[in-house]
């Protein structure tokens, strides 16, 4: 029955056992499906794949908080704070602390994988505001500068990735 669909219908006549008949729906081989059916099935799932990937890498405007201790968090929400203030976040930082008894803790931003700004915070959270939205807008000029120098390298026999 590969190309013709069976359709079961129950009669019952009054005093009688249900009789069951069966009818047969038939049409030309492969009737309701094209030859390449298959293939373009495969094409549409690679073309949605395609467009995922490539909408995956648009998603900008995070800050990934990596801090440790409560000077981090107190750091990186000062910092955030700042960063939406001032700009519509076309980029994604992340924020790492590495904590010191001794010293304090060690800060820094990260930007495409390259370190953009690194200090030590002082034990002290009274100064840690100033110094959040110092670096803030630090970093925001170091950006728009990377990304200035991007647009007018040339590039024309090299990808970005092998420089």
């Amino acid at each position: 029955m590969n190309t013709a669909t069976a359709v079961r219908v129950a009669q019952a006549l009054p005093g009688q056992a249900r009789r069951v008949r069966t009818y047969r729906r038939s049409g030309p081989k492969g009737a309701g499906r094209w030859p390449g059916s298959r293939f373009l099935a495969g094409l549409a799932m690679l073309f949605l794949l395609a467009t995922a990937q490539a909408n995956e890498d648009d998603i900008m405007g995070f800050i990934v908080d990596n801090s440790i201790s409560n000077i981090g968090h107190e750091f990186y929400r000062y910092f955030s704070e700042r960063l939406r203030d001032t700009s519509k976040l076309d980029f994604n930082l992340v924020v790492r602390e590495r904590p010191s008894a001794r010293w304090g803790s060690l800060v820094w931003v990260e930007y495409e994988g390259r370190v953009l700004y690194r200090s030590f915070l002082a034990p002290n959270t009274a100064q840690l505001q100033p110094v959040a939205y110092q670096a803030a807008d630090q970093i925001l000029e170091e950006i728009s500068r990377q990304k200035l120098e991007n647009l007018l390298y040339d590039t024309f026999d090299m990808e970005r990735d092998e420089l």
